[in-house]
């Protein structure tokens, strides 16, 4: 029998209604282990060049990893992918919480979407019992009220639910889906392929005994994280002050966006980090499905000003930076507010600030009015505006409906020298990371199969000296700190081994913030719960290679699409000087840049001009579609 895992995915067809299980072997699962992996594969396998990202051919790939659901801190994560509205080539995200360890609870690795429905469904999962259910009654509602008529119509408060709000069915671009109500599959408009399918959520409630090879091994090394954990500076200020805690060293440090990435510091980060989150409006500290962590904020307001529920948690820094130094607002309950409304619109809370950044300074520079905006004063730091327009944009309402593209596609609708302030890859937002002083990470946003995206592989910042992250990564041959400028050999070599790590992560169901290096679980560990989970000899090899695997696959269904090595680029903002902070001045040399892709290129067995996979690369990884 296999342990972790059940073999077994469903397919659902909602043009027919027909509901089937399909078995794999364990070969299958020992190639991909799931997440990233399964959704490459059935997107290369089941999805052409010419599929309508928004039309009933696409397929919508929920794929748990091989670890998701193993009791063991960050042990808890699923993919969500198809063929991307916001990219046109490979969509895929992330997310925690608990919905994908009760999917598994229920029996299924995953579930393949196919068609559309006649109508608004929802499908119901609880073990063998699966349904397609009428949603008619819950199409145009909130997030939150539709998970509460889900469960009291279904008559059980545990039901887990991922969903889309009024974004998603509208199709916005850039819509995510969300669980529990604050868990995002944020990117790639993932929520808009949902929509399309006339699909409101899928609610799953699972009792049954995931099965482990050496249960014993497993409550070991979880009860020892958990309290190593706390004497980890990175583990431990993440459940101190929560992603947010990161505010205030990145202003310090010149490289936290500021005002659509023209700066690289900002006046009011100390109003909106996370130690003034936690002093001020945070109401608890909560966890994903069996982590210790316990990174998540949940914050509530109460105010003549706004309110607050605490029920949609609270913004990540990827939020807090987005609303606030991003749009040069430092009101840290206005962006919990943002954060509010995208949760219950299910709006990619990155695309969303970076759209209201990009609008902001099209105002400022005279390239948008007042009468093109509905009245409002777009100028950075408004953010009574910067709330309106979140809410103009869920609705595709006025200027929100223009927004509601993207903020390349509503340049070239602008006009009039919108695009330089436009700042995506492969029309995919800038994250709220600044490569300008971590050059990595510019080379992640340029390489990445999703568009520009900061979870590609650990941030050049934490390799920079001697000392416990290094050494923590030295397994994988990155031996020596390396300057987070430096865009030569040794960075492109260290980019790479980290993105076959963090590729990995993302297939098997691991949270990032729990392994090394931006975690302290140490790789030897990370086997040793591998093996205790599934029984396999597992290897750091086995893992990297899979990730490596992962990477390559994506790349085909891209140049499958037409996204190639002219998409490998960074916006020409980022070649400029920053306008202000600790790095003012600091620019990346483009020259130097594309160098350094074509590197890369070498590197990973691709044609060092066009970026394809050579045969001989491909056989390697034994990859064959």
């Amino acid at each position: 029998m296999p342990y972790g895992y059940w073999g077994k995915m469903l397919r659902i067809n909602l043009t027919t209604g027909n509901i089937k299980e399909e078995t794999f072997e364990e070969s299958f699962m020992r190639k991909y282990f799931g997440g990233k992996g399964f959704v490459s594969y059935y997107l290369l396998k089941e999805v052409d060049a010419e599929t309508d990202p928004l039309g009933p051919e696409n397929k919508l790939i929920f794929a748990t990893g091989v670890m998701t659901g193993v009791p063991v801190s960050g042990m808890c994560r699923y993919a969500v992918g198809g063929k991307s509205p916001l990219t046109g080539g490979y969509g895929q995200s992330e997310a925690g919480g608990w919905w994908g360890p009760e999917l598994k609870m229920a029996g299924y690795d995953g579930i393949i979407i196919e068609g559309k429905a006649e109508k608004p469904v929802y499908i119901y999962i609880k073990n063998e019992e699966v349904q397609i259910k009428d949603a008619t009654h819950l199409w145009g509602k909130n997030t939150d009220e539709a998970q509460r008529i889900i469960r009291e119509e279904n008559g059980d408060k545990r039901i887990r639910v991922a969903q889309i709000g009024p974004a998603g069915e509208r199709q916005i671009n850039y819509a995510c889906i969300v669980n529990e109500l604050k868990h995002a599959n944020g990117r790639t408009g993932m929520g808009a392929v949902m929509g399309s399918k006339n699909l409101k959520a899928i609610a799953v409630r699972g009792t049954k005994k995931l099965e482990f090879k050496d249960k014993q091994k497993i409550t070991e090394i979880a009860k020892w994280f958990s309290g190593y954990l706390m004497e980890n500076p990175l583990t431990y200020g993440l459940y101190n002050w929560g992603t947010a805690g990161g505010v205030m060293g990145l202003s310090k440090g010149g490289i936290l966006p500021t005002r659509n990435f023209k700066e690289g510091s900002f006046e009011g980060a100390e109003k909106i980090w996370g130690k003034t989150m936690a002093e001020t409006i945070l109401k608890k500290r909560e966890g994903c499905y069996a982590c210790a962590i316990r990174c998540k904020r949940v914050v509530e307001v109460k105010n003549d000003k706004y309110t607050v529920d605490p029920e949609f948690g609270g913004p990540e820094y990827e939020t807090v930076a987005a609303f606030g130094s991003l749009c040069g607002i430092d009101d840290l309950e206005m962006i919990s507010k943002a954060n509010e409304l995208c949760n219950k619109y299910t709006l990619d809370t990155i695309s969303t600030g970076m759209v209201i950044a990009f609008a902001m300074e099209c105002f400022e520079e005279g390239i948008l009015t007042e009468e093109d905006t509905g009245g409002l004063k777009l100028n950075f730091g408004n953010a009574e505006a910067a709330l309106k327009l979140v809410e103009m944009i869920a609705k595709k309402e006025g200027i929100g409906e223009i927004l509601a593209l993207g903020s390349q596609r509503a340049a070239e609708k602008i006009g009039k020298g919108a695009e330089k302030f436009a700042l995506t890859v492969k029309n995919q937002e800038l994250p709220m990371h600044e490569p300008r002083g971590k050059v990595g990470v510019g080379i992640g946003y340029a390489v990445s199969d999703t568009g520009a995206d900061h979870m590609q592989a650990g941030h050049d910042s934490l390799f920079t000296q001697e000392g416990e992250v290094l050494d923590s990564i030295k397994p994988l041959g990155i031996l020596k700190p390396i300057d987070p400028f430096d865009l030569t050999e040794k960075k492109v070599r260290e980019f790479m081994y980290l993105q076959f790590l963090w590729s990995f992560y993302n297939m098997a169901g691991i949270c990032d913030f729990s392994p090394v290096p931006r975690g302290s679980l140490p790789l030897d560990k990370l086997v040793e719960v591998m093996r205790a989970a599934t029984g396999w000899n597992v290897s750091l090899w086995e893992m990297l290679k899979a990730g490596e695997r992962g990477l390559n696959m994506s790349r085909l269904f891209n140049l499958r699409c037409g996204i190639d090595s002219k998409d490998d680029r960074l916006p020409e903002r980022l070649y400029q000087p920053l306008e202000g902070g600790s790095l003012k001045g600091v620019k990346i040399d483009k020259d130097d840049f594309n160098k350094a892709i074509k590197k890369y290129y070498a590197m990973m067995g691709w044609d060092e001009e066009t970026g394809i996979p050579r045969k001989e690369k491909l056989e390697e990884l034994d990859i064959k579609f």
